[in-house]
């Protein structure tokens, strides 16, 4: 069997990341990272060896590291990850940022999140405030049974409905906040294919413009916010201004717009009139 050193030159060789390689060879043994330093020489048994391998085998074929992992984490909490629901990503947690803005800890309040594929938003949301009644919709039974599991582990009180968007779900509520599906069919074919093959395309594309989800979750979420209640959405690239042109300035007010780490115009917010 190779020993640890070998193994991790075995991955690099075959273009993976050295720092995902030792996530992998870590999660193989057990052991935290640093272990990999301190015991280069150590060999791994058979056993290790052949799940190795297959991991190893799984990344060539574009598999993601978190589906081979497990999990993902996502605003300091791990969260159960496959094939059925997208993966959490960094920026996604601005959502959660902003609508924690709009709700003090101390106060009650019905929240709604809509698509909540693995449950990130909704469970987080659910923890950080602890007085929120939280519900979440998707249209995916099985991302349905993952974000079921996922609010399970981490012990937050969250209600699923297996609906499109708000469909049959009765308001007021405080505070609307969906991660949607924003990509035009067109762009599928230019996505990366560790994203194209390896995650659920009904999370992922809305319909051949792109704005199609957005154009039926932004009423559908004014008829059940209450007057002074908060949409917060996630946008996808050059999104902002199309998506901001949904916004009827009868219904809505202090519309805003804020960018990511990396500049670009990622989530949107606009009050309820």
């Amino acid at each position: 069997m190779p020993t640890l050193q070998q193994a991790l030159a075995q991955a690099v060789a075959a273009h993976e990341p050295r720092i995902s390689a030792e996530v992998m060879l870590a999660r193989v043994l057990g052991r935290e990272r640093s272990y990999l330093y301190a015991h280069p020489e150590s060999e791994l048994t058979a056993e290790q060896g052949a799940q190795w391998r297959q991991w190893l085998d799984r990344r060539a074929a574009g598999g993601p590291l978190q589906h081979i992992l497990g999990g993902q984490e996502f605003y300091g909490r791990r969260f159960s990850v496959g094939p059925d629901v997208l993966i959490p990503r960094p920026e996604t947690e601005l959502i959660v940022e902003a609508a924690l803005e709009r709700i003090p800890y101390d106060q009650p309040a019905r929240i709604a999140d809509i698509g909540t594929g693995s449950g990130c938003i909704a469970v987080t949301l659910a923890l950080e405030r602890p007085r929120a009644h939280v519900i979440a919709t998707d249209v995916s039974l099985a991302a349905l049974t993952r974000a079921r599991d996922n609010a399970k582990t981490l012990g937050a009180n969250v209600e699923f409905y297996a609906t499109d968007l708000l469909a049959g779900i009765a308001g007021p509520f405080d505070l609307v906040v969906s991660n949607p599906p924003y990509l035009a069919e067109s762009e599928l074919p230019d996505l990366a294919p560790e994203v194209r093959d390896h995650e659920p395309h009904v999370a992922l594309v809305a319909g051949p413009e792109g704005d199609e989800i957005y154009r039926r979750l932004i009423p559908a979420a004014r008829e059940r916010l209450r007057p002074g209640g908060w949409l917060i959405l996630e946008l996808g690239y050059a999104s902002a201004q199309p998506v901001r042109g949904l916004l009827n300035p009868a219904a809505w007010r202090q519309i805003e717009i804020r960018r990511d780490h990396q500049g670009w115009d990622r989530v949107l917010q606009a009050q309820a009139n």
